[in-house]
């Protein structure tokens, strides 16, 4: 086989058969898709070299059945600046995304279940750039002691138990901070701290909802019941105490 056998051999998208040409398209495990469907695909996914075209397919479908998810969402709370947390509490939805509500028609964001969620933690980031003197003959040269210019960032990273979606980091400033304790700062760490909050507190409601109620004894009547989803006895209906 010749070292140039295959170079010029026409590929085309396991997808949509689509003509590739040689940019524009995404490597998979069995071959190349084309941007067209990669652009279909969630932004949160990364796992395109150990994909088959199958997966992508069911990726697809997926992302097709998102768009009802998208039409019903029924936002209660927002949270967040430039990547916003979207919450639809009535109907346990979240969407994380910078696009707005708007948009969502085209741009289809990943709608996940509250039951999805992991778990939640935040992070401030430094960026600290020498400040230097120039020099009569044009050099710069360090101060002594060294002077820097210190620029900050807030993080979230949501932790997620999707097919398609394992984590989501993003900023919750539109822009670097320049000032430590600025209004900016401030507004971009308190941004930080709610969604931690709210998340958090979704994911621990979540397993308290999954763990088993045990039989307790019903003040009121005496019987040994078990809590129903209102923490109310299943025979006199009476509410228990926590």
């Amino acid at each position: 086989m010749g070292l140039f056998d295959g170079l010029f051999e026409k590929k085309y998208c396991l997808i949509c058969g689509k003509e590739l040409g040689v940019f524009g398209k995404t490597k998979i495990s069995e071959g190349h898709i084309c941007k067209e469907c990669s652009g279909k695909l969630s932004p949160y996914f990364h796992g395109y070299r150990s994909a088959t075209a199958d997966d992508i397919k069911a990726q697809l479908a997926y992302r097709e059945e998102n768009k009802a998810a998208v039409a019903a969402f029924n936002i209660t709370r927002t949270l967040g600046a430039d990547t916003k947390v979207y919450l639809d509490e009535d109907n346990g939805k979240v969407i994380i995304t910078r696009t707005s509500p708007s948009n969502w028609g085209s741009y289809n964001p990943d709608v996940f279940d509250f039951s999805q969620i992991t778990g939640c933690e935040s992070e401030m980031d430094e960026t600290k750039t020498e400040i230097k003197r120039e020099l009569p003959d044009g050099k710069k040269e360090s101060y002594n002691p060294p002077r820097y210019d210190i620029d900050y960032d807030f993080y979230v990273t949501v932790f997620l138990s999707h097919p398609y979606a394992s984590e989501i980091k993003f900023k919750t400033n539109p822009s670097r901070i320049e000032k430590f304790n600025s209004p900016e700062y401030r507004s971009a760490q308190t941004a930080c701290n709610q969604i931690k909050d709210a998340l958090r507190g979704i994911h621990s409601e979540q397993r308290a909802a999954a763990t088993p109620k045990q039989p307790v004894s019903c003040p009121y009547c005496g019987a040994t019941t078990t809590p129903d989803a209102n923490g109310c006895c299943e025979y006199c209906g009476r509410q228990l105490s926590e």
